[in-house]
């Protein structure tokens, strides 16, 4: 449908093809009707003045009627022109013609202006189809009944579209209230989102973080407080590593709840600088080599992308650590138009090779992440290629 608007936004006239079609068929039949009968009664087509007349007024109604079908429905000004200029031929058809179905044409032309046209234009164009009519009906000296009846028959059919333009203007507003309504909620519920997720960090904060830092500064003491003691049994040796790991432990799940805190706020670093950062802790912590790199054009990704493509990392790093400790890991981020690929890549070691930390662990760590990809619309495939082991994440992003 297109609308005409003011310039407070409210709807002034409907000019689109929104009309039923068998409204447009109705009209037209009509027409049709009125161009083949009205030949057959008096004037003759072309005897006299008024033939002449008649038959130019019949050519410029088919020429104007198929305008309004044509190109008219395009805009409000090319419909007020083909209804002026079909107007014009309606009240002069019924002048020359009183006692013929030539009325028809100016009846089409003034509802249809009141129904799709704004008051102004539509009260013009039904001015001019009487006004073409009167002059029409006194120089043929049209019977004076025809003369008063035929311009109430245009002003009453007007009137009747004017109410009908009135209705459909009101759906009109109504829709387009209800479309800033639905754009409301839309941008309410968003917001109410945001703050949920806002108030979630903050007890992910206040409650995880914080006993996290607790039990790490009491893991501290404790270390420092059996490392005090004199040597004794190897047991005692053992308590100290074993609180020593649980510190490491305790100081990577401290940084993983920050992480997840600032991908509830949405505020994270960008995704290259966070998996840069992680290969630089990991070869940190191993003295490992880790190869890192990004292709194609990096952009922002959501946070739940980010974290699916952190969390695939970190876990593909962890079992390199644990079951192929000492070998070189190859990690890689690729930016395609529709996607983002992570891909990590180390050696497969000798079944002699295991390392001590190849028996921890559930095993349900890949499986997680491709429980992850999955709701994020992505896959992860994880095995053994060409002598390496490789993990890859494709996610929608």
């Amino acid at each position: 449908m297109l609308r005409s608007f003011t310039a407070r936004g409210g709807p002034t006239a409907i000019t689109g093809s929104s009309v039923p079609p068998v409204l447009n068929v109705v009209r037209t039949l009509v027409i049709v009707v009125a161009l083949f009968t009205v030949p057959l009664a008096h004037p003759r087509l072309g005897a006299g003045g008024s033939g002449k007349a008649l038959a130019v007024a019949l050519v410029v109604t088919a020429v104007g009627y198929v305008g309004w079908l044509v190109l008219a429905r395009r805009s409000e000004r090319l419909t007020v022109a083909a209804l002026a200029v079909l107007g014009a031929a309606g009240g002069v058809l019924a002048g020359v013609s009183p006692l013929s179905t030539a009325v028809a044409v100016g009846c089409v032309v003034t509802s249809a202006a009141g129904v799709t046209l704004s008051t102004e234009a539509s009260l013009a164009i039904t001015a001019e189809t009487v006004a073409a009519f009167l002059v029409a009906g006194l120089a043929t000296r049209a019977p004076t009944e025809t003369l008063l009846g035929y311009p109430l028959t245009f002003i009453g059919l007007w009137a009747f579209g004017l109410t009908r333009h009135a209705y459909l203007l009101r759906a009109v507003q109504a829709e387009h209230t209800l479309a800033e309504a639905r754009r409301a909620h839309e941008a309410e519920t968003h917001a109410a989102a945001l703050a949920e997720r806002a108030r979630i960090a903050r007890e992910i904060h206040d409650v995880l973080a914080h006993s996290l830092a607790a039990v790490s500064v009491n893991l501290q003491a404790a270390e420092g407080l059996l490392g005090a003691l004199p040597p004794g049994p190897p047991e005692l040796a053992k308590a100290i590593e074993c609180i020593g790991r649980a510190g490491v432990f305790t100081r990577e799940g401290l940084a993983d709840a920050r992480r997840a805190i600032l991908a509830l706020r949405d505020d994270t670093a960008p995704l290259p600088d966070q998996l840069s950062a992680l290969a630089e802790e990991y070869q940190a912590d191993g003295d490992v080599p880790v190869d890192f790199t990004v292709t194609g054009a990096p952009r922002p990704v959501t946070a739940e992308v980010g974290l699916a493509a952190y969390r695939t990392m970190q876990e593909a790093l962890t079992n390199a650590r644990k079951h192929a400790p000492g070998q070189p890991v190859g990690c890689s981020l690729e930016f395609t138009p529709t996607e983002v690929v992570v891909r990590i890549v180390n050696p497969l070691p000798a079944e002699t090779d295991a390392g001590p930390l190849s028996a921890t662990g559930a095993g349900y760590g890949l499986t997680g992440l491709r429980e992850r990809a999955a709701l994020g619309g992505g896959t992860l495939a994880a095995g053994p290629v060409e002598e390496e082991w490789q993990v890859c994440l494709r996610i929608p992003a």
